[in-house]
């Protein structure tokens, strides 16, 4: 029991010192990505905090397989290397025993990554969804951000202000309303006003609407220009309500899922799937990969262990892809990758076992033998 609390203690903690170096480069890596878009004017930068962590779980699903896969490796590399599994394998605790152990800790991983590929993840993209299509059509006066030029939500107008009070009235502003695309004419509003304020409609439609102001209206073609001066000026820079996005699979519940025709649904739901399955896997692989002696040290298996993991993935990546694309049938799954990486794991593990070493016996007698039969041949 000591032994068993041991490999599990080395492997958990492993696994959590890798799992926060990987945690804390991908969730950097999408703040920077959010805040970039909150401060383009895409969404308010109330919801930078949410969406972040609506992200979470769709990076831990791809992060945990990973963390397990290494925190074995490091764990398992350092009794090597200091000579621990050699204690143990001489009091009688076999690799088998150590992968059985370690298999505890993977059936842990399994259920935390299940969790989050098969209900969570999607359940947090669909509510990602739901906020950015509510930012989205709320745009207009919550995306006007005082101090910098910005795009209006239909993308026809540039707007500036210098100030918006409490009420959300705005004070010395400045439009560029730009020309059609079928507009060869370049005839384009140059509106400067005192002050505005944006009003919404009953359809979703967004009005800008300024006081005491100029336009002045020409074209870069032409030296002739109009100066108008307004009490009050209107201009539209939003069409309408934003319509709803289309669902996208990754967010649909995979109960949903299931029962959703179509290759593309077939190979999302096989990829939610495989994430856990490929942990048990990977597992079986790491475990005897992780067999090191001592002049190696405990890195010695890493990058060959790292390219392997790769691979792996890389094969799932494809396969899902294929699925998408009808390549091969949809019942096929990605099944055979798991199979192949059972065979390897198969394979690894019987080399310290009995049956590995009369299967590694037959075959270099079966090679000593074929000499001798071409000498008699000849």
């Amino acid at each position: 029991m000591i032994v068993f609390r041991y490999l599990i203690r080395e492997v958990f903690k492993a696994q959590l010192a890798v799992l926060t170096v990987l945690l804390t480069i991908f969730i950097s890596q999408h703040f920077v990505r959010i805040l970039a878009d909150a401060t383009d004017g895409d969404f308010p930068a109330s919801l930078i905090t949410t969406l972040l962590a609506l992200e979470l779980p769709t990076l831990a699903v791809l992060i945990l397989p990973l963390s397990l896969f290494l925190g074995i490796m490091l764990a398992h590399g350092r009794m090597y290397a200091e000579n621990e599994m050699v204690v143990f394998h001489s009091v009688g605790i076999s690799e088998w025993y150590v992968t059985r152990v370690t298999l505890a800790v993977t059936i842990f991983n399994v259920a935390i990554t299940a969790a989050l590929s098969l209900y969570i993840a999607p359940w947090a993209e669909e509510q990602q969804n739901v906020l950015l299509e509510k930012a989205q059509s709320e745009a207009g006066l919550s995306a006007i951000i005082p101090g910098r030029f910005q795009t209006s939500a239909n993308g026809r107008a540039v707007l500036f202000i210098e100030d918006k009070d409490k009420k959300n009235n705005l004070s010395n502003v400045f439009v560029a309303q730009l020309p059609e695309k079928d507009n060869t004419s370049g005839q384009t509003n140059i509106v400067v006003a005192e002050s505005g304020r944006v009003v919404e409609r009953q359809d979703g439609e967004q009005q800008l609407v300024l006081d005491q102001g100029v336009r002045y209206q020409g074209s870069p073609h032409s030296l002739n220009f109009q100066v108008i001066e307004f009490g009050g000026y209107q201009m539209q820079i939003q069409d309408r309500e934003v319509e709803e996005r289309r669902r996208k699979l990754s967010a649909m519940s995979s109960f949903e899922l299931f029962n959703t025709s179509g290759p593309e649904a077939a190979a999302e739901f096989h990829w939610r799937v495989a994430i856990p399955l490929a942990i048990i896997m990977m597992t079986l692989i790491a475990v005897p990969m992780s067999r090191v002696n001592v002049r190696q040290g405990k890195f010695a298996k890493m990058f060959p262990a790292i390219l392997l993991y790769l691979g792996y993935f890389g094969m799932m990546v494809a396969a899902k892809k294929a699925l998408e694309d009808e390549v091969y049938p949809s019942y096929l799954g990605m099944w055979w990758i798991h199979l192949s990486a059972f065979i390897i794991a198969v394979l690894l593990l019987s080399k310290e076992r009995p049956i590995g070493a009369r299967m590694t016996g037959l075959v270099k007698e079966k090679n000593k033998n074929k000499p001798k039969q071409v000498k008699d041949a000849k």
